[in-house]
């Protein structure tokens, strides 16, 4: 039984292995890189032709949609860097001041064709070109090159679709939700008792350190979003990409709420050093009322990244329960914080700051704050879409494309949502 046990768990973690994207990315590239060179062998006039390779390389992404936006914007950028490089052979050849000319240009020119992050590119392919013998068929050759590139990185994710990362991105949220629940239980445990500056100052500091990790976070939610655009495995992409953008919007704003909570400690504690923060009662609330807050955004990050409908439902229910203790809490010490300062009225603008962040987290957790946001993004959502819709039919229109070909690709961009 042991031994099965033992398997049992390798297998599992193998498999986790197995879609971590660096390592799919890593397959998926190197497969791509291999075919098209094998391709370029048959096609291209040149002996070694590693143009197609490199191509493919670079336009294969872990992601369906960014290995299509990636492979347009790479092959414009070739073909552009090919033809800035075919004029000025044609004018003047290769010179040192050429050569300088050439970069500028290259680089404006990719400004131009807006490539993004493939600006370089077009320098490169021009520098590349310019400094062959035979321009023409060089750059003829390259365009190929890069195009069967181009053609097998798509072909790839197309008839392989890769896998949706959303799961990874909820871990990640989860993950930010439980670090933020950490920092709230030690706030609430030292202020509890008689925290000094120096203490309070070091839990600032944290809470500034979560905000910087909410890029990581940002970066995993961004793939998996890219994940769902276009991918034939997804139903409801867009309210997969919107329910996890509007969870970590408003972990994020609770993390940030938390920064100005802390700070408000700190400078309570330099207010009343050497005293306590708080008398011993209205600590023991303000301990209780943030390990409430704690568990309530990690069951606000369960929430948002469940798939599942009755798990959903189960941590809504939770979270509404631990919302309406957490608010009764907070009633509560709004009632001991007006005591003390009707008994000592110096810090009653930190008392209050302390209320207005506690009040703010309750209220970006709440279901029905949460229910209008996630309408409002996908009204905005579906009405951009239209537009873009709409602008396309009369594209097509003035082409004349023929009807039934039109409502197909729309049927086909509807179901993609």
């Amino acid at each position: 039984m042991q031994d099965v046990r033992e398997w049992s768990s390798l297998l599992v973690r193998l498999v986790k292995r197995y879609r971590d994207p660096v390592v799919v990315q890593a397959f998926r590239s190197t497969a791509a890189a291999t075919v098209a060179y094998v391709i370029a062998l048959h096609l291209s006039p040149e002996p070694a032709p590693l143009t197609a390779p490199l191509t493919a390389l670079l336009v294969v992404q872990v992601t369906l949609y960014a290995t299509l936006t990636t492979g347009i914007r790479r092959v414009n950028s070739v073909v552009a860097g090919v033809l800035v490089a075919i004029a000025f052979s044609l004018l003047v050849g290769l010179t040192w001041w050429s050569l300088a000319l050439v970069i500028l240009v290259a680089l404006a020119v990719g400004h131009l064709v807006r490539v993004d992050e493939f600006v370089p590119e077009v320098a490169i392919s021009a520098m590349l070109i310019l400094g062959v013998t035979s321009v023409s068929s060089s750059a003829w050759a390259r365009i190929v090159e890069t195009l069967i590139g181009a053609f097998v990185g798509l072909g790839c994710n197309l008839l392989l679709p890769p896998p949706v990362w959303t799961e990874e991105a909820g871990e990640s949220i989860e993950d930010l939700a439980r670090r933020v629940r950490q920092l709230m239980l030690r706030m609430g445990e030292e202020v509890a008792g008689r925290i000094t500056v120096e203490d309070a100052a070091a839990r600032l500091h944290e809470a500034r350190r979560l905000d910087h990790e909410i890029a990581d976070v940002d970066a995993a939610l961004r793939q998996a979003e890219d994940s769902l655009r276009l991918n034939p495995r997804v139903r409801e992409g867009l309210l997969h990409r919107v329910v996890l953008r509007t969870g970590l919007d408003t972990v994020e704003i609770c993390t940030v709420v938390l920064r100005v909570l802390a700070r408000t400690f700190t400078d309570l504690a330099k207010a009343r050093d050497p005293e306590p923060l708080f008398s011993p009662q209205t600590g023991a609330v303000v301990e209780q009322l943030l390990s409430e807050l704690g568990d309530a955004v990690v069951s606000f990050a369960v929430l948002v990244t469940t798939d599942v409908s009755v798990s959903a439902e189960s941590a809504e229910s939770r979270l509404a329960a631990e919302l309406r203790q957490a608010a009764a809490t907070r009633d509560k010490l709004a009632q001991l914080l007006l005591e003390e300062v009707e008994r000592d009225a110096r810090h009653w603008q930190l008392y209050g700051a302390v209320l207005t962040e506690v009040n703010r987290i309750i209220d970006e957790m709440d279901t029905e704050h949460r229910s209008r946001r996630l309408l409002e993004e996908l009204d905005r959502q579906t009405r951009e879409r239209r537009e873009r819709i709409s602008r396309l039919t009369r594209l097509r229109e003035r082409l004349g494309v023929p009807e039934g070909m039109r409502r197909n690709r729309q049927d086909a961009a509807r179901r993609s949502l």
